[in-house]
């Protein structure tokens, strides 16, 4: 076949390069996770997500005006409580934090798509995304609280409810929840398939949410699974999701791959704290091109299948892929 075929004639020049391309990330398929402070005065940097910071509310106006301005579309909301107990009330009432940034964003009228994380694990005293009895993680006294969470979070002016906490039935209680009261027009993104991964560290230090006794692994996902993940997706389209997300994203690219080839519904992809920090240490250290590593790994997402990618690089993403 050579010298007749030669794939190099289409890498030669950059414009025929820009021609042939298969994979185009766009600017509004990102969406930028943030973290809100009860009664923080200011903002405090997250030692282990360079970069990154837990605001208080109006530092939260203020760090999401400059991102509209850089061009994002759409954000998570991640809530830390000034207190926390058993239950993780601050997730739920209507006053909590969350609940104070949706309304006070709201208020100003942010040109934003505003996700609110649904779960339990940043409000309770003992770390875990449910209710707790004599050590173990109960499953459906958990799915009362979870319910509770995103009416209060779609009453505070939630576009879309995003839970997180990978109890059986979740999203078909929430679902019904939100149906019966008035909130059938808000989408759930659920967090199908979320693994028990190590890459959470550094979120855990930002949220305060790693667990005071156990792990997560028996509600969150084995790693070893592929099958089991397709399975919970299975059912969680059944309840009612309307996106399905794979977290971490870079090292389950090929659970997202196994998800698109079976699913119609859109796609969601979390690069998660700990993939975000990997490249900003190797970058710190001058081991890496921060940008060029850093887009790369947003475009493997987006080529494995995601339609969309939650990612602390958005602000600058939104602009790297313009």
């Amino acid at each position: 076949m050579f010298p007749t075929q030669r794939p190099r004639r289409l890498r030669e020049h950059p414009l025929m390069r820009d021609l042939v391309r298969e994979t185009r990330p766009r600017p509004e398929d990102f969406i930028y996770p943030v973290f809100v402070k009860e009664n923080l005065d200011g903002r405090e940097p997250i030692d282990a997500m360079p970069g990154q910071f837990r605001h208080g509310v109006d530092s939260l106006l203020g760090c999401l005006d400059e991102a509209v301005q850089a061009g994002v579309k759409a954000a998570i909301l991640f809530g830390i409580p000034e207190t926390k107990d058993m239950q993780g009330r601050g997730a739920w009432e209507d006053d909590g934090i969350v609940q104070q940034a949706l309304r006070a964003l709201k208020k100003r009228g942010f040109p934003l798509l505003l996700m609110a994380d649904t779960c339990l694990c940043e409000y309770t005293s003992h770390g875990h995304c449910g209710v707790v009895d004599e050590g173990k993680v109960l499953n459906d006294p958990s799915l009362e609280l979870l319910v509770r969470t995103a009416l209060s979070q779609a009453r505070a002016g939630a576009d879309v409810i995003a839970p997180s906490d990978m109890m059986d039935g979740r999203i078909g209680a929430i679902r019904k929840a939100l149906d019966e009261n008035g909130f059938e027009h808000l989408p759930i993104i659920s967090y199908a398939v979320k693994y028990a991964s190590a890459y959470y560290g550094p979120f855990r230090e930002a949220a305060g949410s790693a667990p005071q006794f156990g792990d997560r692994q028996g509600y969150q996902m084995d790693p070893a699974n592929v099958r089991e993940g397709l399975r919970e997706a299975s059912l969680d389209v059944e309840e009612g999701a309307d996106v399905l997300m794979v977290k971490p994203a870079l090292a389950y690219l090929d659970v997202l791959h196994a998800l698109r080839e079976r699913f119609d519904l859109p796609l969601a992809a979390y690069n998660v704290s700990g993939e975000y920090a990997m490249i900003e240490f190797a970058a710190r250290a001058g081991a890496i091109d921060r940008e060029r590593v850093a887009r790369e790994t947003l475009l493997s997402i987006r080529r494995a299948g995601a339609d969309m990618i939650f990612t602390y690089h958005a602000p600058e993403a939104v602009q790297w892929f313009k």
